[in-house]
C-alpha cells in the first residue's frame, strides 16, 4: 500500500542524509479521512497520525485507541493544525504532541493546564520562516525570545515546527530551522509534507507530516 512507498522513501533519505535508520517519525496526516481509509493505515501496524482540528480528532481517535492501542504499541495522535486558546484544555487531554504552539496567550493557557494536569503533551513552536503575514507561526527574530518565556513557564518543549511558503524552495527553510533549534538547544524538527519530505530528512527532520500521499486525496464533501 501507499503506507510502505511512502516509509520506503523515508528511510532511503535517512540513508542518504547518513542518518540512523528510525531517526525519523512519520505523522500519517488523518485528517478529513473516511474513518475506513484510517482503520486500513492502523491495521497495516501504522500508530502515529496528525490532525488539524479537535472536533474531528474528538470524534475519532477515543474510538481508534480503544480498539488499536497497547502498552507495547501505543497509538499516538499529534495536532498538526492551529490551536484556538478555547480548544487547549480538549487537545491535551486528546494529543500526545502539539506542534502549533505560536502565541504568548497559547503558551500561558498551556502553562496552567500543565500545572493543573501534572503533565502535558510534548510541544513544538511553530515558527513563520516566510514571515509570511497570513501564515501563524513566531516570526523568525522574535523565536528566541518567546523561547525564553515559554521555558520560564515550564512548557515541556521538544522542538520546532515550520510550513514553508508553498511558492518557494523548502530547504533553506528547513536549513533556518534546524539552525534555530540547535542554537535554542531543541532536538526536535517537525518540518517537510507530501513534496518535500525528503529535502527535510536531509536538513535533520525528526517528524515529517504526510496525508494525501497515503491516504489518497481528501475529500472536504
Amino acid at each position: 500500500m501507499a503506507l510502505q512507498a511512502i516509509l520506503a522513501r523515508v528511510r532511503a533519505a535517512e540513508v542518504s542524509a547518513g542518518r540512523p535508520s528510525g531517526s525519523t517519525k512519520l505523522i500519517a496526516v488523518s485528517k478529513v479521512q473516511p474513518d475506513a481509509r484510517v482503520r486500513d493505515v492502523l491495521l497495516a501496524g501504522h500508530r502515529l497520525f496528525g490532525e488539524n482540528y479537535v472536533q474531528e480528532a474528538a470524534a475519532k481517535w477515543p474510538g481508534f485507541r480503544a480498539e488499536f492501542d497497547t502498552p507495547l504499541d501505543p497509538v499516538q495522535v499529534h495536532m498538526i493544525g492551529p490551536l484556538q486558546t478555547n480548544k487547549a484544555k480538549q487537545a491535551v487531554e486528546l494529543f500526545d504532541a502539539i506542534h502549533t504552539l505560536d502565541r504568548p496567550s497559547l503558551a500561558e493557557k498551556l502553562a496552567k493546564l500543565a500545572q493543573a494536569r501534572g503533565v502535558c503533551p510534548q510541544l513544538f513552536v511553530q515558527v513563520n520562516t516566510g514571515s509570511e503575514p497570513q501564515k501563524a507561526g513566531v516570526l523568525p527574530e522574535a523565536l528566541d525570545a518567546f523561547i525564553t518565556n515559554c521555558r520560564a513557564m515550564d512548557l515541556p518543549l521538544n522542538g520546532l515546527m515550520c510550513i514553508p511558503p508553498e511558492a518557494e524552495d523548502s530547504s533553506p527553510h528547513f536549513a533556518s530551522l534546524a539552525d534555530m533549534a540547535a542554537r535554542n538547544g531543541l532536538s526536535g524538527l517537525s518540518m517537510g509534507m507530501s513534496g518535500d519530505f525528503e529535502a527535510a530528512i536531509a536538513a535533520g527532520a525528526t517528524h515529517v507530516r504526510v496525508g494525501s500521499a497515503i491516504f489518497g486525496a481528501r475529500s472536504y464533501g
